[in-house]
């Protein structure tokens, strides 16, 4: 496998605040590109958590989360008190929380969804609603790649889940033969991105099918950059050329 440190010179300072925040932005991030050499069963959609040492949202900085619940009353908890729990859990970026109901009230329209999604750094979702989020955010979440990560609410405790959330990634099996996987930001040093592309790499392979066998290719890329191949298999039959 050809993996090498990809030049980061160039990299914007990084400031205090809200600005700090604003300038990790969709594309500040570097993806794996994940290619197989057949398309999964597209029945069984997939997605497998993939834990990354070093975090793309820690819950320690700027970033602003927005939480997705089931309803209202949460546990028996009012919105208010949810807010509460989030605080006493030292859970404060989760600054926005928004219950099915009014999500797909308040955000029915493209604007509407649009404005949501340009206004959060992150999105949570309680997994009992994870189902019918295409239903309710469309496809600008996906085209902007913050579809929210799911997170189980019926727990006693939810920092554990929040965290995990935070500190990992997603690799999903079953809508073709490519998948995108978030790796690392352009902020952060180049040990902490090479670090986060072997846990990817690694995950990746160990929840494809037949493991590295089923990985055609991988490739690393940022939004607007072309991509940069770090892995390629071998073909299992040479290649013939006629007069030779």
């Amino acid at each position: 496998m050809l993996l090498r440190a990809w030049p980061l010179a160039g990299r914007p300072a990084l400031q205090n605040g809200r600005d700090k925040a604003r300038l990790l932005e969709d594309d500040q991030l570097l993806y794996v590109v994940v290619t197989l050499d057949k398309v999964p069963d597209q029945a069984n959609i997939t997605r497998h958590r993939i834990p990354l040492p070093h975090s793309l949202h820690p819950l320690d900085g700027a970033q602003e989360i927005c939480l997705f619940v089931k309803d209202g009353r949460l546990g028996g908890l009012s919105k208010k008190e949810v807010k509460a729990k989030l605080l006493a859990e030292g859970l404060s970026n989760v600054t926005k929380v928004i219950d099915a109901e009014k999500l797909s009230k308040n955000y029915n329209t493209h604007e509407g969804r649009r404005k949501l999604c340009g206004s959060y750094d992150l999105f949570l979702c309680d997994d009992r609603i994870f189902a019918k989020m295409p239903k309710y955010l469309g496809k600008i979440f996906w085209k902007k790649k913050k579809w929210p990560l799911s997170v189980k609410l019926t727990r006693k405790e939810w920092k554990g889940q929040i965290t995990a959330a935070c500190n990992s990634s997603e690799f999903e099996l079953g809508r073709g033969s490519c998948s995108v996987v978030k790796a690392a930001r352009v902020s952060q040093s180049k040990d902490e991105i090479m670090s986060n592309l072997k846990a990817i790499i690694e995950g990746v392979a160990a929840h494809t099918p037949r493991k590295w066998g089923g990985i055609q290719a991988l490739y690393l890329k940022s939004v607007d950059s072309v991509a940069l191949p770090i892995y390629q298999a071998i073909p299992e039959q040479p290649l013939k050329l006629d007069g030779f």
